[in-house]
Parts: structure tokens; sequence; C-alpha cells
């Protein structure tokens, strides 16, 4: 399946614009479509508990992920908050998925203009809270 084959829906730009502009969704999780022709979204969330978010993502499947990531600096700074793009290729899904999704992955990250940093994760440990925070700061995001 060529890169060319799978677009990006409208919904899915919407979604990112009203995550990235209107401050209303706190993430979003895009799914390939079953004849996985388009790339659309499977599920958006307002809850600020970065757990929910890590729950959304499932066990045996690909998934990418738009997180408005929020963290503190330093006492006194108050909060920051950076868009972070997730491509999740868990061990335990079919090579055939992984395979879709590393092939879709840029025509999708290319119409998400914004986002900060780019998180790749095959298991939990990659994903964690500390971990992105610590990409972040290593991207000199201050």
């Amino acid at each position: 399946m060529s890169i060319s084959s799978v677009s990006v829906s409208d919904k899915s730009i919407t979604a990112f614009h009203s995550l990235k502009l209107g401050k209303k969704l706190k993430y979003i999780i895009f799914a390939l479509n079953d004849e996985k022709t388009e790339i659309v979204v499977e599920k958006t969330s307002s809850s600020t508990d970065y757990a929910d978010f890590l729950e959304d993502l499932p066990e045996a499947d690909c998934r990418y992920a738009i997180y408005d990531f929020e963290y503190t600096i330093s006492q006194g700074e108050g909060k920051r908050s950076k868009i972070v793009f997730f491509s999740w290729s868990p061990d335990d899904a079919k090579i055939r998925n992984k395979m879709v999704y590393a092939s879709s992955r840029d025509g999708l990250r290319r119409a998400l203009n914004g986002v900060y940093a780019d998180i790749q994760g095959t298991d939990l440990s990659e994903v964690s809270y500390d971990t992105v925070l610590e990409k972040i700061n290593r991207s000199g995001a201050h």
C-alpha cells in the first residue's frame, strides 16, 4: 500500500484545529478506517488526566494521537503547553497494521501544523508522562 493511498479526513483536521485553537479538547486518537484508505478521528477527549489518554491507546493495535501536553518548568513560572504527536505501534499489533500505519504517518503529520514533538511508542513506558516530559525538555521547550 503506497503512502498516497491513505488520505486524512477533513474531520481529523477540524478536530486538530479545535484542540490547537479552541483548547476545548485535551487529546485526539486517530485510526485508519476499515478499508485502510483514510485516517479518521476515533475519539476526542477533554479529560486532563494523562492516565485516561494512556488507557485509550489499544494494547494490540496501532493508532496516532495528538495530546495537548501541559507541564511546569519550575515553581513560579506557571504551566506550559505543547502539542505532541504520538505514533502508537505496540509490539502485539499485527505486522500488516504496523506497516500501513508506518507508511501513512507522514501524511497525517504533515497535515497537522503546530506540533512541537513526536513520540513513537511500542509500549507504555515509551509514552509515559515522564518520558514525554523528558523529550520535551530535551527539545528546549522553555
